[in-house]
């Protein structure tokens, strides 16, 4: 073990848009900056009051500043980091570009399919996988990629067979609601108690279920109910979802979208308050700046109302949401340099059994390795740790370097993408969607369809604006409107990731 990075450490804050509203290269330092001066130009009174201020400059609250400039909105959108982004995050790592948060984009997913379409955003395919590992009782078995998923798929059409019945239009999540209230109670651990599988068959979907839950007991089981129903109900579908990312960067789609709009973007500028009175709300910022507009965007995590005043309080559900959390708290990303091994290959390991990466992979030649762990006892800033780690599933692991993304530990994020507990989605979803006299709050953590994915912040971005969202006939005509050239895959070889 040579070294190790946690988050940030020893590295340079690129901060791929702090770098700001740029397509490529050498035009996002002065393209950021000319964006934040349209406010220090203009009169005086106006550079406090803006027709719309949207709070947080990740997918959802930039999708919604586009649409609304395009209906002749003055937008202020103001972001708490130096970048934007949100839990999207491409950065630069020892001559690579990785994605810090999310990374995968799909056909199944209309809405950031529209987008890589609508700005001719180059995609690509990874290469997939030559072995993949899986766990046994006794260990772990090296499998061709074209047999690995037999039984696995199996299990998880199993597991899954209600899904369809309970969303019969998965982006309408609530129109079953008397199927939806009887099995929202239920948790991933209580469909898998349910099951009763032999203890080789139940270590096969334990991988998962820990990873988009944040341990089992805690994530819903109608939330990747309503994950398979989008995705068409089959298990090919479900497994290769998110094959593809944009060959630029998640922040290529952030780019294209405020270069189109050009709003008045102010970066490092977390929020302290949200006040309203006399026809007005006032947002003011911890350094003291305060602006005014008749209406606010709130577009930031539900995990993060926590930590905003608001004048009056928020609702009682939406304190209930952001107390209780939405989305996996304690899951951290890993990339991960390796001498050793050096072939494409994708691992899975079962919940409980002290394995502490639950996935990990290396989909292209030369990339670094991603890995995940949602394991509050493994000490990810030891590097020796880490090797050890590896080394359980991969004997003979060698780590040049690695770094890490723990968005539990982003006082602007508090957790990894939404992702609901058991009960959430009846009792706290459509009010989640409510304004609060002339608050509107939008993200992926509150979505309709593709919650806790890049699409989901997209189509949520255009809910709040009142603008048209997709689905049904109108997301299959978006996705068959192709304007970019798409790599053909197997979908079977690959073992999808989510929007992470």
């Amino acid at each position: 073990m040579e070294s190790g990075r946690p988050e940030g450490r020893g590295l340079p804050r690129r901060g791929v848009l702090k770098a700001g509203l740029a397509i490529t290269g050498a035009a996002v330092a002065s393209s950021a900056t000319a964006a934040v001066a349209v406010a220090e130009t203009q009169d005086p009174a106006l550079r406090r009051h803006f027709d719309v201020i949207v709070v947080g400059a990740g997918m959802a609250g930039v999708t919604a500043t586009r649409e609304l400039r395009a209906k002749g909105k003055r937008v202020l959108l103001l972001e708490a980091r130096d970048r934007v982004g949100g839990r999207t995050w491409t950065d630069t790592w020892r001559g690579h570009m990785i994605e810090r948060g999310g990374t995968w984009v799909d056909r199944l997913q209309p809405h950031v399919w529209r987008e890589l379409n609508r700005y001719r955003l180059p995609i690509m395919a990874d290469q997939g996988v030559t072995r993949a590992i899986m766990p046994t009782l006794t260990g772990f078995e090296e499998l061709d990629p074209s047999v690995a998923y037999i039984r696995q798929g199996e299990l998880f059409t199993r597991f899954f067979e209600d899904s369809t019945r309970i969303y019969p239009s998965p982006y309408q999540p609530l129109k079953r609601r008397d199927l939806v209230a009887r099995f929202d109670r239920f948790s991933l651990r209580d469909r898998l108690d349910q099951m009763a599988l032999p203890p080789e068959d139940e270590i096969l979907l334990t991988s998962w279920t820990s990873l988009y839950g944040g341990t089992s007991e805690r994530g819903a089981l109608t939330h990747i109910q309503q994950w398979w129903a989008l995705a068409g109900g089959t298990f090919e579908a479900f497994h290769g979802v998110n094959t593809y990312r944009p060959a630029q960067g998640t922040v290529s789609i952030l780019n294209a979208m405020l270069a189109e709009s050009k709003p008045v973007l102010k970066l490092n500028s977390p929020v302290k308050s949200v006040v309203q009175n006399a026809g007005k709300a006032t947002v003011t910022t911890r350094a003291g700046e305060s602006f005014t507009a008749p209406e606010v965007i709130m577009a930031v995590p539900v995990n993060v109302w926590r930590t905003i005043s608001f004048s009056p309080p928020l609702p009682a559900a939406h304190r209930e949401a952001t107390n209780a959390g939405m989305g996996v708290t304690e899951e951290r990303k890993l990339w991960i340099d390796l001498s050793n091994p050096t072939d494409r290959f994708v691992a899975e390991s079962p919940e409980g059994r002290g394995d502490p990466f639950c996935f990990m992979g290396r989909f292209n030649d030369g990339d670094p390795v991603v890995a995940f762990t949602v394991d509050t006892t493994f000490d990810e800033t030891d590097g020796d740790e880490v090797e050890r780690a590896l080394r359980r599933v991969l004997p003979g692991a060698k780590v040049r370097d690695y770094i890490v993304t723990d968005f539990h530990k982003d006082e602007f994020a508090l957790g990894t993408g939404g992702y609901r507990q058991p009960y959430q989605l009846i009792r706290l979803h459509a009010k989640l969607q409510q304004p609060h006299g002339r608050i509107k709050f939008a993200g992926s953590d509150i979505a309709n369809g593709w919650n806790g994915y890049i699409d989901g912040a997209i189509e949520d971005g255009l809910r709040v604006a009142g603008s048209p969202t997709l689905s049904g006939p109108a997301a299959a005509a978006a996705s068959a409107e192709e304007r970019i050239f798409v790599p053909k895959v197997n979908r079977g070889l690959y073992r999808g990731l989510g929007g992470r």
